[in-house]
């Protein structure tokens, strides 16, 4: 067996010039040593240098930028920070990893995200809070109904950008920060360059420092193998074969469309297993909800669709299995990055029909 390469971070979070408090809730988050995004960028942050972040999902990014982002509204109560994300699982998750390292400050945040009652983050925002962690869609109609002034903001965070283009939400992204003032501390995170990332940073960065702490492609802590579904033979009965094997605890499907979700749900919990889906019919309450579940062991089994499943970061996942083919490679290696987290390793099981 090759050895593999271990990285050895060059700071720990107690050298880091934050203040005392953060320091004391990352200690309580159980956290010692930064993982090589955090330990790349937290001290060029630190300084106020723009950076271009490029790393994959589950690499600690979110706790890259927050901790030095926090140090600075600690430091500067006129400090406000905006931070633009592709969708609003994500941005919740942020805002739950926000509040444990702003733990006991009095910071606010207000998570501002589509599907869901816009009410609470209109009063959220008139309190004037330090961190607005959302996705381009809300901000812009929060914008629009003068809920939201970005005049005050000189810190932006774009988080998976690479996915907010994807998405189509360039000219939303645009928009929004051509509302920012121009002299602004700029971190920007993606999982992939192209042409137009490279046009959004020279657009919008500031002599950026470049930091790449990318894995390859598709994790080496993942044990890749297909199954194939013989003519005639019902890729469900073979499922149902496979969740009843020893081992198979904790484990995340995906399917092509929101309705096929739906039902491949519904049809593993009439065979005695406990599942949930996650897809785009559900509310954002909903599929929080189903997450938690998943994420507490109440459920064994979590069915989402691609888009549900962007970013999310869940501890422990056993196994993936692509019930449906992804479209492209890149889906392919998004849903299988799902497992084999955090030095655990993980196996991932494509049915071809």
């Amino acid at each position: 067996m090759t050895p593999v390469e271990t990285y050895t971070p060059t700071h720990r979070f107690a050298d880091f010039a934050i203040d005392e408090r953060i320091k004391l809730n990352i200690a309580q988050k159980g956290y010692d040593t930064p993982t090589p995004i955090q330990d790349q960028s937290i001290p060029h942050i630190l300084e106020g240098k723009d950076i271009v972040g490029i790393a994959n999902t589950g690499t600690g990014k979110t706790g890259a930028f927050l901790i030095p982002l926090l140090n600075k509204v600690v430091k500067d109560r006129h400090q406000r920070v905006l931070i633009m994300v592709p969708t609003r699982e994500l941005a919740v998750q942020i805002d739950e990893e926000y509040k444990g390292f702003a733990r006991g400050s009095g910071f606010a945040s207000v998570c501002a995200v589509g599907g869901v009652n816009i009410g609470p983050q209109i009063r959220g925002l008139r309190a004037r809070p330090y961190f607005v962690i959302g996705t381009p869609g809300r901000l812009k109609d929060l914008m629009q109904q003068k809920a939201l002034d970005l005049s005050q903001f000189n810190t932006v965070v774009l988080d998976e950008a690479d996915r907010m283009l994807d998405m189509g939400f360039i000219n939303d992204m645009r928009f929004i920060l051509s509302h920012i003032p121009k002299q602004r501390h700029t971190l920007f995170f993606s999982a992939t360059l192209s042409p137009e990332i490279d046009k959004l940073i020279g657009d919008f960065l500031h002599n950026p420092v470049r930091v790449s702490v990318k894995t390859r492609d598709t994790s080496k802590d993942v044990d890749q193998d297909i199954v194939r579904i013989a003519p005639g033979a019902h890729k469900l009965d073979h499922l149902r074969d496979l969740l009843i094997q020893p081992g198979f605890r904790k484990v995340l499907i995906f399917g092509r469309t929101k309705h096929g979700v739906e039902k491949l749900s519904r049809n593993l919990n009439q065979m005695g297993f406990k599942s949930e889906s996650i897809h785009g019919n559900k509310s954002s309450a909903q599929r929080q909800r189903a997450l938690q579940a998943f994420k507490d062991e109440r459920v064994g089994i979590l069915v989402a669709t691609d888009v549900a499943a962007r970013g999310l970061d869940i501890p422990k996942v056993s196994h993936v299995i692509n019930y449906d083919q992804p479209n492209t490679y890149e889906d392919y290696v998004h849903r299988i990055g799902r497992t084999g987290r955090a030095g655990e390793r993980g196996k991932a099981l494509t049915f071809v029909e």
